[in-house]
C-alpha cells in the first residue's frame, strides 16, 4: 500500500490518471462537494463543548483533514482546499443543527446522490473510481475539484503542467467504444 503522504503533485497527477473525460471532471465538480457536505452533515452530531467551543466530529475530521492538505508540499492548493472544505462543513453544521428526521434526510440524501452523480461521472470515464486502487484517493478528491474550479482562473498553471504531462490532456471519450486504460 502507498503511503498517504506522498506529495500534492505526486497525489494529483496518479487521481488525475482516472478523470482524463471532461465528463467526469464535471460530475465531480457537484459530486465530490455533496459527499464532503452529507459527511460533514452526518458527522455534526453530537456536539460537545471544549473550552467553551462546539466540538464535533465533523470539527475534528476537517482539522485533520487541513493537517494532511496543508502538509503535502503546496500550500496554496492545500490552504484553498481547506477553506473550500471549511465552508462545507461550516454549512453542514446549520443543517444538522434541525431535527434528527432532518438531520439524517440531508446527511444520507446527500451522500447517496452524490455517490451516484460520482459513478455516472465514471461511466463517462469507462473507469473505476481512483479510491478504489488507493484509499487516499478519498481525501484527494476535493484537492483535485479545487485544483479544477481555480486553474481556469490563471491559479496553479504549473501545478496543471505536471499534471497534464504525466496524466495527458483531458478530452471527450466515444462512448460507443472501450476505455483504452
Amino acid at each position: 500500500m502507498a503511503s498517504p503522504f506522498r506529495p500534492a503533485t505526486t497525489l494529483l497527477q496518479q487521481y488525475a490518471e482516472y478523470h482524463r473525460d471532461r465528463r467526469n471532471i464535471l460530475t465531480h465538480f457537484v459530486g465530490v462537494p455533496m459527499i464532503v457536505f452529507a459527511l460533514g452533515v452526518l458527522f455534526s452530531k453530537p456536539v460537545v463543548a471544549v473550552a467553551g467551543l462546539a466540538l464535533s466530529p465533523a470539527w475534528v475530521a476537517f482539522a485533520l483533514a487541513a493537517l494532511w492538505y496543508l502538509t503535502r508540499g503546496r500550500l496554496g492548493i492545500g490552504l484553498a482546499t481547506t477553506l473550500g472544505i471549511g465552508v462545507l462543513t461550516w454549512l453542514a453544521h446549520r443543517v444538522g443543527d434541525g431535527s434528527v428526521a432532518s438531520w439524517l434526510a440531508w446527511g444520507v440524501g446527500c451522500f447517496v446522490v452524490g455517490w451516484m452523480i460520482q459513478f455516472l461521472g465514471h461511466y463517462y470515464e469507462g473507469r473505476r473510481p481512483a479510491f478504489a486502487d488507493d484509499l487516499v484517493g478519498l481525501l484527494v478528491g476535493p484537492m483535485f475539484v479545487m485544483l479544477e474550479l481555480l486553474a481556469p482562473l490563471g491559479l496553479f498553471k504549473g501545478l496543471m503542467a505536471d499534471i497534464e504531462r504525466h496524466a495527458g490532456p483531458t478530452m471527450l471519450r466515444d462512448l460507443a467504444h472501450p476505455a483504452t486504460r
